[in-house]
């Protein structure tokens, strides 16, 4: 049974990725949800970990990208290769981003061009290169990371590009007990000759997951749930006074589609066939956080997406 298999990845997980278990949740949604994500935390909080984590127990491919100033489209999506001795004289050398699982490290470190190229990718599933169309794996997953607090010679993703990325999930400092319990993870890491021996969990158990999640009902009471959500953050003049004065720029139908399918992954993993007000907002504002534009009066106010998200909240009622 395919929600065993997750339970079991999500366990594995957990155990590996001490503190975060919000991330590892986020993590399976958007695997689950067949998207991409954007993780924005500061160093050292098991990023690039979890990734590496995830890959190593789904049996799948895992490529990592630095992103830097220098990287150039072709770096990224693989070039065409001159061959004369071959039949074929011009071959495609094939990137890095043909593999399940992507790392797109520090993706603000690397200008506009080349995160662009990630675009088709993550959007399509397939990458153009001289003419000719090359498809994604059935499983393929970006997770892109950017540090928070490192603004200098970076250069910050445009709104068309974050609204690509099903969630933007963001971690912080895991709590003292956890950490000492990092302590004893890493400690046994080096000393134990069977680390990493964990059990692997087949592709396939993603995809019966996914087509189970499919089925996770929808009512229409939950339909209009959402998209009274969606309308607040548009037109939020007709929802609270203060919240107009804060957004600039409402929600796009790609956040619509993000809450209807993450919110019936996060049911489905906790054992529910129908999709309830509490999936909905356990998810809201991951699914929506980057795809809201503050105001300069409310960036000047310290206000966050965060914060326009609850009140969002706060005032939209059920049907």
């Amino acid at each position: 049974m395919a929600y065993n298999e997750i339970v079991k990845l999500k366990k594995q997980l957990n155990e590996s990725i001490i503190g975060q278990s919000d991330l590892v949740e986020k993590m399976l949604i958007v695997l689950l949800a067949d998207g991409n994500f954007l993780l924005e935390g500061l160093p050292g909080l098991a990023k690039t970990r979890a990734i590496k984590c995830l890959s190593k127990l789904l049996k799948s491919d895992f490529n990592r990208i630095q992103f830097t100033p220098d990287l150039l489209p072709s770096d990224i999506t693989g070039t065409t290769i001159y061959q004369p001795e071959s039949d074929e004289k011009f071959i495609f050398e094939p990137g890095p981003i043909f593999s399940n699982l992507i790392l797109a490290d520090e993706i603000n470190r690397a200008p506009a061009k080349v995160q662009a190229a990630l675009l088709e990718a993550m959007e399509e599933r397939q990458v153009s290169v001289a003419g000719k169309t090359y498809a994604m794996k059935p499983l393929f997953m970006v997770m892109a990371t950017q540090n928070p607090i490192e603004q200098e010679g970076t250069y910050p993703l445009p709104e068309a590009q974050m609204d690509r990325f099903l969630m933007k999930v963001k971690i912080g400092y895991p709590d003292k007990e956890a950490e000492m319990q990092i302590l004893d993870l890493v400690r046994g890491e080096k000393s134990s000759t069977t680390a990493g021996q964990s059990v692997q969990i087949n592709e396939q158990s993603v995809f019966e997951a996914r087509r189970e999640i499919a089925k996770v009902a929808l009512t229409d009471a939950m339909k209009s749930y959402i998209t009274d959500l969606v309308f607040a953050t548009r037109y939020p003049e007709n929802v609270d006074g203060e919240l107009a004065q804060w957004i600039e720029c409402g929600v796009s139908p790609r956040g619509t589609i993000a809450l209807d399918v993450c919110a019936r992954a996060h049911a489905w993993m906790h054992q529910s066939d129908h999709v309830s007000p509490e999936n909905i907002r356990a998810i809201a504002k991951d699914a929506l956080r980057h795809r809201i534009i503050l105001s300069f009066k409310a960036e000047a106010q310290g206000i966050t997406t965060d914060d326009a998200i609850d009140k969002v909240i706060e005032n939209v009622a059920l049907a």
